[in-house]
């Protein structure tokens, strides 16, 4: 897994690429990666800070998505012709561009290097006026040409002498008309005449109704106005084509400036998107510096919920090149990892950072062992990891590189386990890289105190709450204070006394009494009880007996101690039990009580209906009527 990935760097991508309008800026941000040059890097926060000002100032700019817009401007170079919609989406484009450039103008008076990109866009007036007085909601506007406007003026008064001619003869033969409305049908304007007066209307049949009582005629008298109609749409149609024709050639003129404008438009959208997500995250832009130190104030994890993340103040180098930090689990220890090296990422990324101010060195890589990393598929136990991702880290490591690693030498033998996180701390420090690790080790705390360069951190602890207080205390070593949080946690007295005595002995000396036993003499005292099993112990079941095994389906037996004449209908049961049939009632006998007098294949033909015997003519009845077709109402009772 890369570091990007565990630091959660990706998912800040994510929440850049929502800002974003274009598909262009929101590929450019989901590859954003850190910049490592200085120049570059400051560069990239400056055109962040200036977005923020003049989003700030002037509100969000007037961005538009541009959708299909590199597929028009191919269809365009290659001859085809436009659409009314695609001209109009360009028009569109070219609006949202004349917008921008009055934004950007505003912007003019915060001097800033980004309001200038307005000088650049060119939002190509002649065009964008012609496409909009031609192009109107997608359609050919009838003031795009005279030709054009005087064959629609003259389809709308032929289609309204149509329309007067209808209702005369509608008016006038009432009688013959099922509806007293004109309707069209295939492209005719027809009148629904009933059907017995079919032929006292003068016309051709167009169409008839479901029921057949109504037909639609065209009159005559007006089919030759139709034909007018017909022709004059065939005339507008043409009228349009060669317009749109004319302003596809248009565009294809301006396709180089357009496409300028496409890639300043990304750009923007690309700076404004960074721009959005500082506001949104209230940050400030970092300074870089090429000494190897950082320094956060008040620093907030992005990705935490701002009202319950604690601020982590922070600083590292001028000297010190590593740090050890100690404290309890769920302290915040690796939150701080985290932090520290999200913030490397985005502010060479050419990112805000979420806290008051920041001073971030430039590093060429952040490498990261942060996790358990246990892998079933690949072999891997949680030490195993640990140190596989230690071994790659080494391979890769420079003097400009900033390395996190979280739980040291954790996952195996406690004094093996610190004998390699001493030696991987001492090959950081030879390096001269910049270098954070967490550990609960006291050796490994001892060694960061006497070691130059070298220096102890703890995540604070309130004794009295029992709680941690997730804030980083530089040049303390911290403890891990187990023992206070299962105390807080519920874990009873007499367990966690007998865990002090293994832990430190009963005279501890001062340097391991690390925890106050008065404090656990505070714990509440309780024993546990196992808890009720909800595993079902069933006795195994006894195999049934031979004898029971050979009593068949319509064996005749008798039945003791009563010497009864029966015949089987259910074979044996795992307890034994057989079903007979003695003089027309079942009943369950034990097969002990049996003896088999004539089996079933000396009585009966092979594929005997044994519900002769065994059901009543009733329920055979029902039987044959249920396999002739389903009948819910029927019921069939078996007896047992």
């Amino acid at each position: 897994m890369s570091s990007e990935t565990i630091l959660e760097f990706s998912v800040v991508r994510e929440k850049l690429c929502e800002y974003a309008m274009t598909a262009g800026a929101k590929r450019q941000l989901a590859e954003l990666t850190p910049y490592l040059g200085l120049r570059e890097a400051e560069l990239h926060v400056q055109e962040t800070t200036e977005g923020r000002l003049i989003l700030d100032s002037f509100g969000s700019p007037p961005l538009t998505a541009m959708q299909e817009m590199d597929k028009l401007l191919v269809l365009a170079e290659k001859g085809s012709q436009l659409s009314a919609g695609q001209l109009a989406a360009v028009g569109r484009f070219l609006m949202a561009c004349r917008r921008m450039k009055l934004y950007l103008k505003k912007a003019e008076i915060l001097n800033t290097a980004l309001a200038s990109y307005g000088g650049a866009l060119d939002d190509l007036p002649d065009l964008r006026e012609e496409l909009e007085r031609c192009i109107r909601g997608e359609q050919v506007d009838s003031e795009a040409s005279p030709e054009l406007k005087r064959i629609r003026r003259k389809i709308e008064v032929t289609e309204n002498q149509v329309q007067a001619k209808l209702e005369t003869i509608l008016r006038g033969k009432k009688d013959y008309f099922s509806d007293n409305f004109i309707s069209k049908r295939q492209g005719h304007y027809v009148l629904p005449v009933k059907k017995e007066y079919r032929h006292q209307v003068s016309g051709m049949v167009i169409d008839t109704s479901s029921t057949g009582a109504t037909v639609f005629i065209e009159p005559t008298a007006v089919a030759k106005l139709r034909d007018e109609v017909t022709a004059l749409e065939v005339a507008e149609h043409n009228e349009e084509q060669r317009i749109l024709y004319l302003l596809t050639g248009l565009v294809e003129d301006c396709l180089s400036v357009i496409r300028l404008d496409m890639e300043g438009m990304e750009t923007l959208d690309f700076v404004f998107a960074k721009a959005k997500l500082s506001a949104d995250w209230r940050c400030v832009p970092a300074s870089f510096n090429t000494e190897g130190y950082l320094r956060i104030e008040a620093g907030r994890h992005p990705l935490l919920a701002r009202e319950s993340c604690v601020p982590l103040d922070f600083s590292l180098g001028q000297g010190i090149k590593g740090m050890v930090i100690t404290g309890p689990n769920t302290g915040g220890k690796t939150v701080a990892l985290k932090t520290v090296g999200l913030f490397c990422l985005m502010a060479q990324s050419g990112l805000h950072l979420p806290c008051d101010n920041a001073s971030i060195a430039l590093t060429d890589q952040v490498l990261c062992d942060i996790g358990d990393g246990q892998n079933i598929s690949e072999n891997l136990s949680t030490f195993s990891a640990h140190i596989t991702g230690i071994i790659r880290i080494l391979s890769h490591l420079t003097p400009d590189s900033l390395v996190l690693l979280d739980e040291l030498g954790s996952g195996t033998d406690p004094a093996e386990g610190m004998g390699i996180a001493t030696a991987v701390l001492a090959e950081l420090q030879k390096s001269g890289c910049l270098f954070l690790a967490t550990t609960h080790y006291p050796e490994i705390k001892d060694y960061a105190a006497k070691t130059p360069g070298l220096t102890n951190a703890r995540m604070a602890f309130d004794r009295e709450s029992l709680r941690p207080l997730y804030t980083l205390e530089i040049g303390e070593a911290g403890e891990s204070c187990a023992l206070y949080i299962a105390k807080r946690l519920g874990l009873p007295r007499h367990m966690l006394e007998m865990a002090y005595q293994a832990a430190y002995g009963t005279a501890a000396q001062p340097k391991m009494a690390r925890t106050d036993p008065a404090v656990l003499q505070a714990a509440e005292e309780h024993h546990f009880s196992p808890a009720r099993s909800s595993l079902r112990r069933e006795e195994a079941s006894k195999p049934v007996s031979a004898h029971a095994l050979k009593f068949q389906r319509g064996d005749c037996v008798m039945v003791y101690p009563g010497k009864q004449i029966g015949i089987v209908y259910q074979t044996a049961d795992e307890k034994g039990q057989i079903g007979v049939q003695i003089q027309r009632k079942k009943q369950l006998v034990n097969h002990k009580r049996l003896q088999l007098k004539a089996p079933a294949e000396q009585m009966y033909p092979e594929d005997y209906d044994f519900s002769i015997v065994f059901d009543s003519v009733d329920t055979r009845k029902k039987r044959r009527q249920m396999e002739k077709r389903h009948d819910p109402t029927v019921q069939i009772t078996v007896e047992e």
